[in-house]
């Protein structure tokens, strides 16, 4: 079985299926759904499946690459990013473009390998 990182425009039970994966093999769960009326994703990252936090650093890491993708946005895209938010397990990301998504998720997932493995 092969893991994958994140998920992305998925059905509900795809998402329930993944999830559960990810319980099982303590990753986070990691989903990015696209916004139809915009073109842009909404990314997720759970941390409650795997039993992790945040750390400080890591959650600074996350803010760096937000900015990086907000900049992006703000200067190529038809689009806003409408904010996103970090707590200890849970951070949503409202605007990731579809040219970045792949590469935001999957550095999500390795920062998150990087403090936590």
């Amino acid at each position: 079985m092969i893991f994958h990182k994140y998920i992305r425009d998925s059905k509900m039970f795809e998402y329930n299926k993944y999830y559960r994966e990810c319980q099982q093999l303590n990753k986070p769960f990691i989903k990015a759904r696209i916004n139809p009326k915009q073109g842009s994703y909404f990314v997720q990252i759970d941390l409650m499946p795997c039993h992790y936090d945040f750390f400080s650093l890591e959650q600074e890491e996350i803010k760096k690459l937000t900015q990086n993708e907000i900049k992006f946005v703000k200067s190529t895209s038809t689009f806003n990013f409408n904010g996103f938010n970090i707590d200890k397990e849970l951070a949503w990301f409202d605007g990731i473009s579809p040219e970045h998504v792949n590469d935001f998720c999957e550095s999500l997932y390795d920062l998150t390998q990087k403090y936590h493995n």
